[in-house]
């Protein structure tokens, strides 16, 4: 596919991945996961290790952070268990990434609600910034994926950049972000609706509206 990442050369991830083990700060935390498991439970951990390998991961090269598979295999051990068992969870879930990604992942959402609500100029804003689906810019600083519905369809068209959701978004308010974390700004998150502060209705709210000042008691209505 002509969007598909690019698998990472195995013998060079493993000469660079290949010794890894937390670092003393994530050391603690894997314990602290640990232990809200009862006994016998471990692979309760696999989604949490990962996320937090990812992040170190990340750390360590200043990206949003990816999965190699010597990574997966740290884990693995970790937890006692057959690797198969934690590539199985690294497969499954979208959060975590394959394949290396740059300092900030951007996440597109393209599903209907998105869609109609001009997820098109989204991706166009990104793609006026040098961005590619499944590509990593040559500066290293943005990758784009396209993904399903993220929850955020009252506010949609909307875009998640690592660990932050942006709302309410159209061309111009996608390069503003853009632009603003390129510059190494932290841009306000969620809706960039003016006057909105969440998914609340624009206006005054439609439905029980009665409700807006005082106990109304609807039941008699229906």
């Amino acid at each position: 596919m002509a969007d598909a990442p690019e698998l990472p050369n195995e013998a060079e991830t493993r000469a660079r991945w290949g010794n890894f083990a937390w670092t003393p700060e994530n050391a603690v935390k894997a314990q602290e996961i640990m232990g809200r498991y009862p006994a016998g439970r471990q692979l309760s951990c696999s989604i949490p290790y990962l996320d937090l390998a990812q992040r170190q991961v990340g750390a360590e090269t200043n990206t949003q952070g990816w999965l190699p598979i010597p990574v997966i295999e740290f884990v693995a051990r970790e937890l006692g268990v057959p690797y198969i068992r934690i590539f199985e969870v690294a497969t499954f879930y979208t959060m975590f990434n394959l394949v290396p990604v740059g300092r900030y992942h951007v996440q597109v959402c393209g599903t209907t609600p998105c869609m109609l609500r001009g997820s098109d100029d989204v991706m166009a804003a990104c793609k006026a910034r040098g961005m590619k689906k499944g590509h990593t810019t040559e500066d290293g600083l943005f990758t784009l994926t396209e993904v399903e519905c993220m929850g955020n369809c009252s506010s949609a068209p909307m875009v998640q950049i690592n660990d932050d959701n942006y709302e309410d978004l159209d061309y111009d308010r996608t390069l503003a972000i853009l632009d603003a974390l390129a510059r190494g700004e932290s841009p306000k998150t969620g809706t960039q609706e003016p006057g909105r502060h969440t998914v609340e209705p624009l206006g005054e709210p439609t439905n029980l509206a009665a409700m807006e000042t005082g106990n109304h008691d609807y039941r008699g209505e229906w």
